[in-house]
């Protein structure tokens, strides 16, 4: 079953990678005059925020050396993020190549951002990141469409869809 598990965490990460880089798209693809407001800032913050997130995770863990330096990051500039995406992925590619059931079943202890000590199986946590970027992804392609852009196209089953042959 965990074997199964594996390769479904290793095809989301797979997803994720697309996923964010139409998330950056969609955000670059607006119009100077929209990437000057704040509703704007907020969405790449927001996705920087997701970035931060996925460190913190694979730092808690035991697979990064150091913790991010904000995880709410503010004025974070849109033309940084495919770098510290691209950066992100090759962390965490370089640990789903790697896992295995032993890591997948782990137990690990760490301290909570307000400082409080957490237990977490390796297992809940991977899936926690997922939902966590989805989350956010989602709040972002609000934004994006309320500025009159056009959301990128985040969903799973699109992502996994092959289209039908007679």
């Amino acid at each position: 079953m965990n074997s199964d598990f594996i390769l479904r965490l290793r095809q989301w990460f797979e997803y994720e990678q697309d996923a964010h880089a139409k998330t950056i798209y969609s955000l670059l693809d607006l119009p100077n005059e929209k990437k000057q407001t704040k509703e704007f800032q907020k969405a790449v913050d927001l996705y920087a925020h997701i970035i931060g997130a996925r460190w913190l995770w694979l730092h808690r863990i035991g697979h990064a050396e150091k913790m991010p330096d904000n995880l709410f990051p503010t004025d974070v500039n849109v033309e940084h993020l495919t770098d510290i995406t691209d950066k992100m992925n090759a962390a965490w590619h370089n640990y789903f190549t790697n896992l295995n059931e032993t890591e997948l079943n782990r137990t690990f202890e760490y301290s909570s951002t307000e400082n409080l000590l957490f237990t977490n199986k390796v297992d809940e946590i991977l899936t926690q990141l997922f939902g966590h970027s989805w989350y956010h992804r989602g709040q972002i392609a609000q934004i994006v469409r309320s500025l009159d852009g056009t959301p990128a196209e985040t969903d799973f089953v699109y992502w996994t869809r092959s289209p039908e042959t007679k």
